[in-house]
């Protein structure tokens, strides 16, 4: 027989006092409700406010330079109208891949939670050997107008015929406001 626990009264208002097992599924329950009810508030604010920089065009890039410019200028503007991927494009951030053919990338650049916070981009250099494109940015994250993180994204992009295939980003941060 398992012993309740007790002592936890905002978390179980209902006088059941529960079991090991049933506490920690309630706990987890209590978290994930409080999650996402954060991670909704948060989502509101940063798009309700508009981002405040973005990396604008360049007469003198090449044309991998520019869909590279334009894919990073997506990530701020939210809109990906300009950003051409071939269909079996994939994104790899960190060692992870996130993503995994060109319309899920698309779609994450226009309506993706992961880019809401994304408030600026600056300092951004490119180079470009064959039909590689070599990026170094800093990226401003918050909410609203409050900066909260900077990073350093190092990015590589792989293009095929003008259209991106493959993007490897490191980041790393900078500083937390």
């Amino acid at each position: 027989m398992t012993e309740p626990i007790t002592g936890f009264g905002k978390l179980f208002t209902d006088g059941f006092a529960p079991s090991k097992n049933t506490f920690w599924l309630r706990c987890s329950m209590h978290i994930a409700k409080m999650s996402t009810m954060s991670l909704l508030a948060v989502t509101a604010v940063a798009l309700a406010v508009p981002a405040a920089a973005s990396a604008a065009p360049n007469p003198v890039d090449t044309p991998n330079e520019a869909m590279a410019r334009a894919y990073i200028d997506a990530l701020v503007s939210h809109n990906a109208s300009a950003v051409r991927f071939t269909p079996d494009a994939t994104r790899v951030e960190a060692g992870i891949q996130t993503g995994f053919n060109g319309q899920q990338l698309t779609n994450d650049l226009n309506h993706g939670i992961q880019y809401s916070v994304v408030q600026s981009v600056r300092e951004l250099t490119m180079t470009e050997s064959d039909d590689t494109v070599h990026s170094r940015y800093l990226l401003d994250a918050g909410i609203g107008t409050q900066r909260l993180m900077t990073v350093e994204i190092v990015e590589t992009f792989d293009l095929e015929d003008n259209a991106l295939d493959r993007i490897v980003a490191i980041i790393s941060p900078v500083s937390a406001s």
